[in-house]
């Protein structure tokens, strides 16, 4: 059988092969991986991490999340932290983070709306807002009004029913809405204003879901920041945010998935 002859070098096919082998090496190449460093409001943890576990998965970028309250992350934003995506608990903060510069305007959206419930491990304690008059309680657990947007909408929940005057002493807050589930959960308090999603995949304890119109929306705004606005993972994370996937954990957590 004669042998098929090997190309010179030089030879017009050799150059056809190298440049064939040199676009599919550009074209098919493994993705170079980024870390998306985000900012995210204590009451959106689990969710988060599930979202990010997902959006790896899909593009191979990486998310290094760091959680509290989200004043207390704004604050980190204005003294430099190197993030380039907040996860807020409300719209406030976004929008003063775009306001002094520190965030790319047109990039912010809702990504989810929260839910605010009354719990407590006891599950025979917490009926309805009734729970609220109990005189045998001791603590109450509220995340801090201040920082937390959620400790801002139990404030504006014990207001609206008349009963925020005879609790106020017996209230104790935690740093942000993850610590102040810790305190009912552990006995620290026997009731407590907490996140829905902190709660909503399991049924263990008692809760009250506490009506919307008793507090301002828990609308959670999702921002660019200024040091990813040229990082293309950064940008493929919040559409991932914003995709099937994502919206998917957010109503298993007991959000609305935004806008």
């Amino acid at each position: 059988m004669k042998k098929k002859p090997i190309p010179e070098p030089g030879s017009r096919l050799v150059t056809i092969l190298l440049t064939t082998a040199f676009i599919l090496s550009v074209t098919t190449g493994p993705v170079v991986a980024q870390e998306v460093r985000v900012a995210v409001a204590a009451n959106f943890t689990a969710a988060a991490k599930e979202i990010g576990t997902l959006f790896e998965r899909t593009t191979g970028h990486k998310t290094l999340y760091s959680f509290g309250s989200t004043g207390q992350l704004y604050a980190q934003i204005t003294q430099g932290a190197p993030f380039v995506v907040f996860l807020a608990a409300d719209r406030i903060y976004p929008e003063q983070a775009v306001a002094a510069g520190l965030a790319v305007a047109d990039s912010r959206f809702t990504y989810a709306r929260g839910r605010l419930a009354l719990f407590s491990r006891d599950s025979a304690l917490v009926m309805d807002e009734t729970t609220l008059h109990d005189p045998g309680i001791v603590k109450i657990a509220i995340a801090n009004p201040v920082t937390a947007p959620y400790g801002r909408a139990a404030v504006a929940a014990m207001e609206a029913l008349g009963v925020y005057q005879d609790l106020a002493h017996r209230i104790v807050q935690g740093n942000n809405i993850s610590q102040t589930y810790q305190f009912v959960a552990t006995g620290n308090a026997e009731f407590g204003f907490v996140a829905l999603s902190r709660i909503a995949r399991h049924g263990a304890g008692s809760r009250w879901l506490v009506p919307e119109h008793l507090h301002p929306p828990l609308a959670q705004d999702a921002v660019l920041l200024r040091r990813g606005a040229d990082q293309e993972a950064a940008h493929r994370f919040l559409a991932f945010l914003r995709g099937s996937q994502a919206a998917a954990v957010k109503i298993r957590y007991g959000y609305d998935t935004g806008d």
